[in-house]
């Protein structure tokens, strides 16, 4: 493989560095603990690690809210962490991406502290500023994704600020060629110091509508899905006005002019819009866009063959020239475990998601602790840290459950994660399935994630093959992977029980050995699978 394009196909494990090895006793994780652990990190297979924010930040976001994107949070270590962090890595053959929070800012930055000031200030057009409307009320009805309107009063202007999130996120205004300008710059200057891509996070976000018009309306029966619970008034409204604007296709395209500069360097787009698949086909699409498209679409709750199916069919058309990637669950979502399909044998299931994730077509995102098959963790309220589920508690419990520390050793204090108090508790459940117990056991979720992940490059077809679905029935979801002659049959059992299909196949199927599943059997054009079983074969002519 061309190594421009190591990205096609690989396997990113997404870390949460709050949250996966504390070093300074400050039950904070940090990049010196990020460094201890690259050694597992490497043996686990993947290619690339993608490291959430560790910028300077007020951690009203938990990092997401940049004050410095120059600077590391004394939390997480400084700049020669991070470099010592870039040769190991590369050391070890693993490829370094690191999240860009390019929308906004915390409103503890030096622009925005500027831009507050007066209408008149050099940063004053840095931000999205509005005059009140005539009776004192906001200029639009635009609301925030975590919850309440999306503008606040700033009384040093007499003007309201635009903050799609939390009111200490104030939005930048990339209608402003100034503010392009310093948000190349600043990626620039994680290019030089050696980062292989990046995570934009909420890319689409980075222009508002310019005539500031009103969201339409969303009808009840349209306000479930998409991440936002119908008891959020965010889905009350279609999104048309204060993201993914057209402009923001020329500065994307600016953002992998820049890359282009920088060979083998990628990017990554976490895309969030009213139709994410066909903003992440636009967004894809040539060779002068994003390299990736991420969205939300299977960190959902549903989990039928059905909806997957669809959803992946529906990119694949969409998406003629661009690359997906695919991700089951991450920092924002309830843990894959606990939120897809029914309760029990909840190893054996988080074996098959695994090996479900890795046989798409695209890249793969694995969030950290998903190789030990966590569950959500359930944080008590006095225990909450996120504003998010802070302000909706009890009906959304926000997302500290999945961003509670890693449990590495059973028998030490806090799972081995830190001397200190951890900034979230650490669930007895999940100490019960550390990595020092896991790696003891060759059947366990951990073993398994390896030695999937080792089998599955031996497998063109996996990584880099066409995709087109079989037609079965509920709960069994099978396709094919076609690379030149050779064509791969998959197949996975979504459901506890066993369950039997029917396959209607031009040609005989020569079963894959070792990869370490619970594997079904094919027999007389019949597929049998195990509770949560899988099947690999090559289809033959």
């Amino acid at each position: 493989m061309n190594q421009n394009s190591w990205w096609r196909g690989a396997v990113i494990y997404q870390i949460y560095p709050r949250s996966l090895k504390d070093t300074s006793g400050d039950g904070i994780g940090d990049l010196p603990g990020i460094i201890e652990k690259l050694d597992y990190i490497a043996e686990l297979g993947v290619d690339a690690i993608w490291i959430s924010p560790f910028f300077k930040s007020p951690m009203k976001d938990f990092g997401y809210d940049i004050s410095d994107y120059r600077e590391i949070d004394p939390l997480f270590g400084n700049l020669s962490d991070f470099d010592r962090l870039i040769e190991k890595a590369h050391n070890l053959n693993i490829k370094v991406i690191i999240d860009q929070v390019l929308s906004h800012t915390s409103d503890q930055h030096q622009w925005f502290l500027e831009s507050r000031q007066s209408i008149e200030n050099a940063k004053a057009d840095w931000y999205v500023w509005a005059d009140a409307n005539d009776d004192g009320t906001p200029p639009n009805n635009w609301l925030s994704i975590f919850g309440g309107g999306a503008w606040q009063w700033e009384p040093r202007r007499k003007q309201y600020y635009l903050h799609n999130f939390l009111d200490s996120q104030p939005d930048l205004n990339f209608h402003n060629p100034e503010v392009q300008k310093a948000t190349l710059e600043n990626i620039e200057f994680w290019l030089k110091r050696g980062v292989d891509g990046f995570r934009l996070d909420a890319i689409n976000f980075c222009f508002h509508d310019k005539q500031l018009r009103d969201n339409p309306a969303k009808p009840v029966s349209e306000r479930q899905g998409r991440g936002f619970s119908p008891d959020n008034p965010y889905a009350f409204q279609y999104h048309y006005y204060n993201n993914t604007q057209p402009e923001n296709v020329e500065f994307i395209e600016s953002i992998r002019a820049l890359l282009d500069q920088y060979p083998g360097a990628a990017a990554l787009g976490e895309i969030s819009s009213e139709d994410s698949l066909a903003t992440m086909a636009e967004y894809t699409q040539g060779e002068e866009r994003l390299h990736m498209g991420y969205s939300f679409e299977l960190l959902t709750s549903d989990f039928s063959a059905e909806y997957i199916r669809k959803t992946v069919e529906t990119l694949e058309q969409n998406m003629t020239e661009g690359w997906p990637c695919w991700a089951i669950s991450n920092h924002d979502v309830t843990r894959v475990v606990s939120r897809w399909g029914c309760s029990g044998n909840n190893e054996q299931k988080a074996k098959m998601l695994t090996a479900l994730l890795c046989s798409l077509r695209g890249t793969i995102c694995s969030y950290q602790g998903e190789e030990l098959g966590l569950n959500e963790a359930e944080i008590n309220f006095e225990q909450l840290q996120d504003p998010y589920g802070i302000t909706f508690w009890p009906t959304f419990k926000g997302r500290d459950g999945c961003r509670t520390p890693m449990p590495w050793h059973d028998s030490q204090n806090n799972a081995g994660f830190s001397d200190g108090v951890p900034w979230l508790p650490i669930p007895k459940e999940h100490q019960t399935k550390s990595v020092s117990k896991q790696q003891l056991d060759q059947n366990s979720v951990l073993n398994s994630f390896k030695h999937f992940l080792k089998w599955r490059k031996n497998y063109p077809t996996l990584i880099s093959g066409a995709i087109e679905f079989i037609e079965t029935e509920e709960p069994v979801l099978v396709f094919n992977r076609t690379l030149n002659d050779q064509q791969t049959i998959v197949g996975f059992n979504l459901s506890n029980q066993t369950s039997k299909t029917l396959l209607n196949l031009e040609g005989s199927l020569e079963e894959f050995s070792n990869h370490g599943l619970s594997s079904g059997s094919y027999s007389g054009g019949e597929l049998t699978l195990p509770p949560f079983g899988c099947y690999f074969a090559e289809l033959k002519s």
